[in-house]
This record gives structure tokens, C-alpha cells and sequence, in this order.
């Protein structure tokens, strides 16, 4: 899952960014309002964090530009600033979510876990096609004829990739940005290995290789 941070807190920001990789995130981070219009222009990402009292230009500014250009990647503010009508005027510019600082992490995890599942079309805590179940919360994934099995960082990512898509087919690429952020070394054969590992604890039907093209888990039952 490919988080964007935009944060101008240094401690805050580098806190973030470490525990959110912690939790099988890739976040890259920047740190003013015209850094984060211009990497979001060029790169997709699954979920933006957006503070609002930004350099160069304010958050409600980024915001309101994105949506005002079509932009409908899930966002969610975090910011300092907890009045009522600053609440307001975010949400109502479009934000998915709005958490006040200070904040537990947990809240945020659990409010970032929603807004993705809004976005994703489904109310349901945890993801799933009918023969694969995922929970975003312990981690946990599980077959339809096998107990859970605990997943690395890197594997729940990627099978998070695939069951937000379930039938969609996912480069090599896509899911190296799903799983990778900036900085982090792409390993050789890091897709295939993750893919062979979780066929390993989940059946060698699980995710589906097409040729040439990419992966793909099976479409919902």
C-alpha cells in the first residue's frame, strides 16, 4: 500500500514514516504543499496524509487543487488545527477524514484501514474474493480450507495489492510501488520470492501468474 506523507515536522514526520513502514506501509514523505502537488501528479498512491499548515502552499490549497482536477486518491488530513469550521471546510473541500493532533497511532492506523475501505467499495473490516481472506488488522490471511496464517510486512502488502483488485491484473512494477518507497531497495526477484512464499502458506492456487503480463488473484465469488 503506497502512502504519501506530507508533513513540514521533521520529528513528526520521520516518527510517521517509521512506525507507518512498521505496519507494512511504503510512505515517502514530503514536506511542503508544492513538493506534494508535484509528486502526486506524476505518481499514484493508495492513500495521502495531508497536514494543513504547509509551506509554500497550505494543505486546504493542495487539497482543493487535487479534487479540483479530478484527483480522488483517499486523503486524510492531520493537522493541528481543531476548530470546528477549519473541520468543516476540510471535509466539505474533500477530505476522506479529518484527525486532530495530537493523536494515537492506533486511531490513525484504524482511520487510514476506513478510508481505504471506503474507497475500495466495501464496508467489510476485512478483505477477501471467497477463497482468500485478508485482516488488515493481525495481519492474518487464510484460505478458504486453511487456518490463518501470519504474513511478513512485504507479503501483506503485496496480497493487500492484489485483494483490493481482486481480478485486476498487477505488473511486476505496480506491485514493487506497492510495496517499495522511495529509498528502499528494489531486491532482484523480490515479486516472484513474495509470491512463492505466500503459495507456500495459502495453496499454489492462490495467485494466479499471467504470462508475460503480471499476477493476479482470482475475481470475487
Amino acid at each position: 500500500m503506497r502512502v504519501l506523507l506530507v508533513e513540514d515536522d521533521p520529528m513528526l514526520g520521520s516518527a510517521l514514516q517509521g512506525a507507518l513502514q512498521d505496519h507494512s506501509y511504503a510512505v515517502d514523505w514530503v514536506r511542503d504543499g508544492a513538493q506534494a502537488l508535484l509528486v502526486l501528479h506524476g505518481q499514484h498512491y493508495d492513500l495521502v496524509l495531508l497536514d494543513l499548515g504547509l509551506p509554500q502552499v497550505d494543505g486546504l490549497q493542495v487539497l482543493q487543487r487535487l479534487r479540483g482536477q479530478g484527483n480522488a486518491v483517499a486523503l486524510l488530513i492531520l493537522t493541528a488545527r481543531d476548530g470546528l469550521d477549519e473541520r468543516l471546510r476540510g471535509l466539505d473541500s474533500g477530505a476522506d477524514d479529518y484527525l486532530c493532533k495530537p493523536f494515537e497511532l492506533d486511531e490513525l492506523l484504524a482511520r487510514m484501514r476506513a478510508v481505504l475501505r471506503r474507497k475500495g467499495g466495501t464496508g467489510a473490516p476485512q478483505l477477501g474474493n471467497g477463497l482468500l481472506r485478508l485482516d488488515p488488522v493481525t495481519r492474518q490471511a487464510q484460505s478458504a480450507d486453511g487456518p490463518p496464517v501470519q504474513l511478513t510486512q512485504r507479503e501483506f502488502a503485496l496480497l493487500q495489492a492484489l485483494l483490493l483488485r481482486p481480478g485486476a491484473i498487477l505488473s511486476r512494477s505496480e506491485l514493487e510501488d506497492r510495496i517499495y518507497g522511495w529509498g528502499q531497495e528494489v531486491e532482484s526477484n523480490a515479486v516472484e520470492f513474495l509470491i512463492h512464499a505466500l503459495r507456500r502458506k495459502l495453496g499454489s492456487g492462490a495467485i494466479q501468474n499471467v504470462r508475460g503480463v503480471g499476477w493476479k488473484v482470482a475475481a470475487a465469488a
